[in-house]
């Protein structure tokens, strides 16, 4: 085993024929991924003010803006099957990725407990009805465990759970959305036309820009650490065109998510309209009995532990891994994410968690914004991919740590705090602009970036030039094989 902390065998980039998440794969993880109760909520909270025709094209709006950010930022792991953690290593250093990579992680780990939580709550409804078997806790810590499990095995359990999850998620959110519109028309209102205070002029497009922010900021983390998830999609090798590199990602990233998220938001806008409240289980527990209700607590389970899967345990798992080197394996982070997760105790702390999540939410945008700058703008999908995991390497830096990434950092995150009601684009705006003007004319004159004075595509591309990255944990030399006849360079 390398010495190289650095080197942990559970982050080392994913060669081409290990990615086994297709299209359609991608696809029905976010439909798992993007039912939770926050997108009920933005619904519930948009028809309060607008009609639900603008709440859904804001919602459409944000998400492609999003889903956008997120296949931008996942070819990091497409072209050179690289996570977040250790791409982190460029823009903040071998050591300064740990800062906010373990910020991300916590938040990842909370929301994971969050979503433990509801999925526990129905788990001990539908035990409760069917057994007279009534212990939150007892369905808290077993909800708990088998989610950790299922995501320790690896990204092909996941996918097959999704398999599972995710025609029943839209079987019955189609059967949630026709009963509360019918609920809404028996009380005389149109869910398409009704509004409970209605707004003009500045004000709805205050209203109108808060939807489109929410929409983003909620799953705008997910936006810095796609490459966790998506160096598991596959992609055609030789591949330069980059929509056709990407084109499994944008089957999940701008189809199937801004679908998925959209009917949510409207399910929640219809709940609201119906009974005044956004949840549509509270909503539907007022009419569904037996069997119908036993149903829908399935749906909130299956929602709850796809979500948390894909969407925290994954990223949070990667993070950890990198943080504790070889000797913390992905499966070992996936338990620390789930300790945390717990250690929060969400059953008493829910209504602070949420606060404090999306506010570090928002001062994460700024990530997002120096990824992209950082990736496209500076090295152009170019990575010194040995230097990532050598300790002394161009990314060591200062002592570990890329200063020009923190300030943009500091700059993006106070950026979102002061105007929090467009947090994510001013966060991404700042971080991304500050980030540039630093590192291209500042710290990269003192620190040389290898892949920017010498732009080789094939030292430096990943798959749309054939090479995949290999790292020797023995010797500790790293070497990219080229497509076609076996090719080995040592670096």
């Amino acid at each position: 085993m390398a010495k190289n902390y650095l080197k942990s065998p559970d982050l080392l980039p994913i060669p081409h024929q290990k990615k086994n998440i297709g299209s359609l794969g991608f696809a029905l993880i976010w439909v798992g991924m993007a039912v939770v109760l926050a997108a009920f909520a933005i619904g519930g909270a948009g028809v309060q003010s607008l009609p639900l025709g603008w709440v859904v094209a804001a919602t459409i709006i944000g998400s492609v803006a999003l889903g956008l950010l997120m296949t931008l930022t996942g070819d990091i792991g497409v072209e050179h099957g690289l996570s977040f953690p250790v791409y982190m290593r460029a823009p903040f250093g071998t050591i300064g990725t740990h800062i906010p990579s373990v910020v991300r992680g916590f938040v990842a780990s909370c929301w994971f407990g969050v979503n433990t939580y509801f999925g526990a709550a129905a788990m001990n409804a539908i035990l409760a009805t069917l057994t007279e078997f009534d212990n939150f806790f007892v369905c808290f810590y077993i909800f708990a465990i088998l989610q950790i499990v299922n995501t320790a095995l690896g990204m092909k359990a996941i996918e097959r759970f999704a398999d599972i999850a995710a025609p029943v998620i839209i079987i019955i959110s189609g059967w949630m959305y026709f009963t509360l519109s019918d609920q809404a028309l028996q009380e005389g209102r149109n869910v398409w036309s009704w509004v409970e205070t209605p707004v003009t002029g500045g004000a709805a497009v205050t209203a109108f820009m808060v939807v489109i922010m929410s929409n983003m900021g909620f799953w705008g983390t997910l936006a810095a650490d796609m490459p966790s998830l998506s160096r598991f999609v596959k992609a055609p090798k030789l591949e330069r065109n980059w929509f056709k590199r990407n084109k499994s990602q944008i089957a999940g990233n701008l189809i199937a998510y801004p679908l998925v998220q959209t009917f949510m938001v409207v399910i929640g806008a219809v709940s609201y309209i119906a009974v005044k409240n956004y949840d549509p289980v509270v909503a539907l527990q007022q009419s569904a009995t037996g069997m119908i209700l036993g149903i829908l607590l399935i749906m909130i389970v299956f929602a709850q532990w796809s979500t948390n899967t894909s969407a925290n345990l994954i990223p949070a798992a990667a993070i950890f891994s990198n943080v504790g080197g070889p000797k913390v394996p992905i499966w070992a982070g996936v338990a620390i994410a789930g300790i945390i997760g717990i250690v929060v105790q969400p059953w008493d702390l829910f209504g602070v968690i949420i606060d404090i999540l999306l506010i570090v939410g928002g001062i994460l945008s700024a990530i997002v914004g120096i990824l992209v700058a950082d990736y496209y703008l500076l090295r152009k999908r170019r990575v010194n991919v040995r230097d990532l995991y050598e300790d002394e390497g161009q990314y060591k830096y200062l002592k570990g740590v890329n200063a020009a990434g923190f300030i943009a950092w500091i700059l993006g995150g106070g950026a979102a705090l002061i105007i929090p009601e467009y947090s994510f684009v001013l966060g991404f705006a700042v971080g991304c602009i500050s980030y540039y003007v630093l590192a291209k004319y500042w710290w990269f004159k003192k620190y040389v970036q290898a892949e920017i004075e010498d732009p080789d595509d094939q030292k430096y591309l990943g798959i749309s030039v054939g090479n995949d990255w290999t790292i020797d944990l023995e010797d500790e030399s790293v070497s990219n094989v080229a497509a076609g006849p076996v090719q080995t360079e040592q670096f």
